[in-house]
């Protein structure tokens, strides 16, 4: 069985104007946000196989903080570069490229390509996946290239609001 968790960057600062969205960091509630959805998430599932994210910092410093929680470091998780500005066919095809021995994936990046790759996978209607939000996406597969509509479906979706 295949699992992957679409793990939205937590909340982003937008203080300063002059700086590239690429390296955009946290802010005050994605501080909050990421070490709190990073705890939840590591009482839910046995640590992953591998962490997946966009290399723009605040995917990657969420990444480090689900990785601390996990029992990792960030040396743990690998940057992949395609996350950043993905569309969902895109993100598709980074997850059926998933190393063949890792079952279970936490891939951390942005919008609104993961809230998009999340309805392809679900009846219900996904409007946004917030900030620091967490769609698992699974199936009875073997091969992450059979990680397709039809084959695997949303299972959960978490967001921090529910525990506000």
């Amino acid at each position: 069985m295949k699992t992957i968790f679409l793990i939205r960057h937590a909340k982003s600062s937008w203080n300063n104007p002059g700086l590239r969205d690429f390296d955009r960091p946290l802010n005050k509630r994605g501080f909050r946000d990421a070490p709190f959805m990073a705890q939840f998430l590591s009482k839910q599932t046995p640590v992953p196989d591998k962490l997946v994210s966009s290399p723009a910092k605040r995917a990657f410093t969420t990444a480090t903080y689900f990785a601390e929680a996990l029992g990792l470091t960030s040396k743990d998780i690998h940057q992949e570069t395609g996350i950043y500005e993905a569309y969902a066919q895109e993100l598709l095809f980074i997850v059926q490229r998933l190393q063949p021995e890792w079952n279970t994936v936490c891939l951390f990046g942005h919008n609104p390509g993961f809230t998009n790759l999340a309805n392809q996978f679900t009846d219900d209607f996904i409007p946004n996946i917030p900030t620091c939000g967490i769609a698992q996406i699974s199936g009875s597969i073997q091969d992450w290239k059979d990680f397709q509509k039809g084959k695997v479906k949303l299972r959960n979706f978490y967001y921090p609001k529910q525990f506000q």
